[in-house]
């Protein structure tokens, strides 16, 4: 490969595009060298103009360009995960299926995107196809039963129901999903009979009370059909958890969603980011432990390989016999932590090696309100920094994160301090800061 150290402009020259049989793409240069994977310049202007068409589109039209980028991907479930966390941060709505307004593919609304039927699981093409059949020849579904009544029970069968409770897709219609799924035995008996009867020609009162053009306020079939007594909805966490199963991810709500403003400052870390960093690189996230698997060691040690997740992906993570020993009780499925440690490549794979964590509950962060004179004193952030260096402790102890509070005007910045000037007890911490003049409190990662 021979390195360019300078260039000159020749002006406009004819741009030709050389077609190459093999993969290697290498070109002579004129003092007879070789300059291996070399482009030619149509193919960069090509590769311009496309990013370009991309940029455009994403500037201009956001909503309709990721509705066209979730579809696209929608079999990459990392992918759209991570899609879903980017339509969050531009503002832009994901909404849950709903079998009155989805389509196959994601489709883009005025200010939202509705999630696609074809990214429901168990419910295949056939089932979508003989929906928005039933859908586009006699308007929206009423009810589950008028949709049960409507459609051929051999194609949509009670599987595809399921899932389309489960993961929100009549949520418009009825809100208690545990309510349609007890409902739902005996919508499909009572649909399947009104199906043979009209197969054998036969039909019930009902029937002929509204299709008599006499009878105006015949109730619709739908309504007679048969429910099962009233039940509760699904607690939050288990409607969450089904929806996910079903989709792949969380769609209505997010276990992590209302931190995402507290993580920004507290742990900006997403998981989706993790391969940008370097192995042995220290960090803290804050997520959810979607599986846990309990390891024993040959020592008999007990340690543990969990999967973890927050808002932007998911990834594979270690807590050694060390460190289980002492978080061990925090390591169960569906916990919400906060977790410090360092980036690990094994295998081409990365994974995060914790080595400490604490309930989200439990976290706290030391707030020092600074107006701009103050933070941009340099004798002043010299007293801070001591301060703060001087409430650390021991460093395996020091899990307290600092973050000042910049006023500007009618603005507030939110600086989160360095690893470095983690604190081990925020009160003492708060007291030897107000104790050298700092405004100090402590705030909870739920309500910073």
């Amino acid at each position: 490969m021979v390195k360019i150290i300078s260039r000159q402009a020749l002006g406009t020259q004819p741009v030709f595009d050389i077609g190459v049989s093999s993969d290697d793409h290498n070109f002579l240069l004129a003092n007879g060298l070789v300059a291996s994977n070399c482009f030619n310049k149509s193919h960069s202007t090509a590769y311009g103009y496309v990013t370009y068409q991309t940029a455009y589109l994403k500037a201009n039209y956001p909503i309709e360009y990721m509705a066209a980028l979730l579809t696209t991907n929608s079999g990459d479930q990392d992918k759209v995960q991570r899609y879903i966390a980017s339509c969050m941060a531009m503002g832009i709505r994901v909404e849950p299926p709903d079998v009155n307004r989805s389509g196959v593919d994601f489709t883009p609304l005025e200010d939202r995107i509705l999630f696609g039927l074809g990214g429901v699981r168990n419910v295949g093409m056939g089932p979508i196809e003989s929906l928005l059949a039933a859908r586009n020849q006699d308007g929206a579904f009423k009810s589950l039963a008028d949709l049960c009544d409507r459609v051929d029970s051999r194609t949509v069968n009670r599987r595809a129901l399921e899932a389309l409770i489960y993961c929100g897709a009549f949520d418009t219609i009825e809100l208690n999903r545990q309510q349609l799924i007890k409902d739902l035995d005996l919508v499909i008996d009572w649909a399947q009979s009104r199906a043979r009867d009209r197969a054998s020609g036969q039909g019930n009162l009902f029937d002929l009370f509204s299709s008599s053009t006499t009878v105006k306020e015949a109730p619709a079939s739908f309504e007679t059909a048969p429910k099962a007594p009233p039940t509760p909805d699904f607690p939050q966490q288990e409607k969450l958890r089904l929806e996910k199963e079903i989709l792949g991810f969380y769609i209505s709500d997010h276990p992590l969603k209302a931190l995402r403003e507290s993580a920004r400052v507290l742990a900006p870390i997403s998981l989706s980011d993790l391969n940008d960093y370097k192995e042995g690189t220290s960090i803290s996230a804050i997520v959810m432990l979607t599986s846990v698997k309990p390891v024993v060691t040959k020592k008999g040690d007990r340690m543990a390989i969990i999967q973890i997740e927050d808002l932007t992906g998911h990834t594979e993570a270690v807590v050694f016999p060390k460190s289980y020993e002492r978080i061990g009780q925090y390591i169960l499925a569906d916990a919400r932590l906060m977790v410090w440690g360092k980036v690990d490549r094994r295998d081409e794979q990365v994974q995060f090696i914790i080595d400490d964590a604490e309930p989200i509950e439990s976290v706290r962060m030391v707030m020092v309100e600074l107006d701009t004179r103050l933070a941009s004193d340099i004798e002043q952030q010299h007293r801070l920094r001591t301060v703060l260096l001087q409430q650390r402790g021991e460093d395996d102890k020091a899990k307290v994160s600092v973050v000042a509070i910049v006023s500007a005007q009618d603005k507030r910045h939110f600086v989160r301090f360095g690893p470095q000037f983690r604190v081990q007890n925020y009160q003492a911490a708060i007291d030897a800061l107000a104790k050298a003049g700092f405004q100090a409190r402590v705030s909870s990662l739920a309500t910073a």
